[in-house]
This record gives structure tokens, C-alpha cells and sequence, in this order.
């Protein structure tokens, strides 16, 4: 069982790579440190893509997201890095990391970030009556 956190996401190949489907992946427990004070940040984090040939591993996951605990980070920085880290690790259709930071100070903070791959389109959604 490992025993230190790790920035190494791992992947796994995509079951239905022919459809676009959507995968949710929910975070209620992130942790960084304000970088001014050092006191802990908490946020949930929410992932949803669309993978293409690759899927994020969730275990790897769960690790990479604890490498933040001891490091200091501004919201909007933090959000994007989680981002890019998991586009260049899996190259998905499309990708949105929102993090809704807790209160602090009487301000709620949530930060939104998205990829879209260049030669994708995002298909129409369905309105049943």
C-alpha cells in the first residue's frame, strides 16, 4: 500500500473509444495551502470528460490528488494544473475541472477550467418530451 502521495497519473485504455461518453468523477475531499498564510484550502472537486483513447486510473488518481496537500497554490492555479496534468496524462475529446473551494473569509471561490480537443465537436444534446 503506498504510503506517499504521487504525481503520476496512470491511464487504461478506452473500452468504447468509438462513442462519446461522459465520465464523472467527484473529489469532496481536496486539500492545498493558501499560499499567503499556509493554512489548509478544502475543495471538491468535480471531473467530467470525454475520453478519447485513454481513461484516468482511479487509484492513481486518489494519489495524485493527495501531492497537493503540503503545497501552496493559489485556486485558479491549482484548477488549471489539475487540468493540464490530466489532459497531457489521458488527450481526452473533452475535459472540465470545476473546484468549489470552501468558505474562507466569508468567500466561496470556484474555479472552472476546460479542454476541448481541436478536431472534436460536442454532440447535440437529446430533449425528450
Amino acid at each position: 500500500m503506498p504510503t506517499q502521495p504521487s504525481k503520476e497519473l496512470e491511464t487504461f485504455d478506452n473500452p468504447t473509444p468509438e462513442r462519446d461518453f461522459t465520465i464523472r468523477i467527484k473529489i469532496p475531499e481536496f486539500t492545498c495551502l493558501c499560499p499567503k498564510t499556509g493554512q489548509p484550502d478544502f475543495a471538491t472537486i468535480n471531473i467530467e470528460y470525454i475520453a478519447d483513447q485513454q481513461c484516468v486510473e482511479l487509484k492513481s488518481l486518489k494519489m495524485y490528488m493527495w501531492s497537493f496537500r503540503n503545497e501552496g497554490a493559489f485556486h485558479e492555479k491549482v484548477t488549471n494544473d489539475i487540468l493540464t496534468d490530466l489532459v497531457n496524462a489521458t488527450e481526452p475529446r473533452f475535459m472540465r475541472v470545476c473546484a468549489e473551494f470552501y468558505v474562507r473569509g466569508g468567500i466561496y471561490t470556484t474555479v472552472i477550467a476546460e479542454h476541448q480537443a481541436k478536431d472534436w465537436t460536442a454532440p447535440v444534446p437529446v430533449q425528450l418530451p
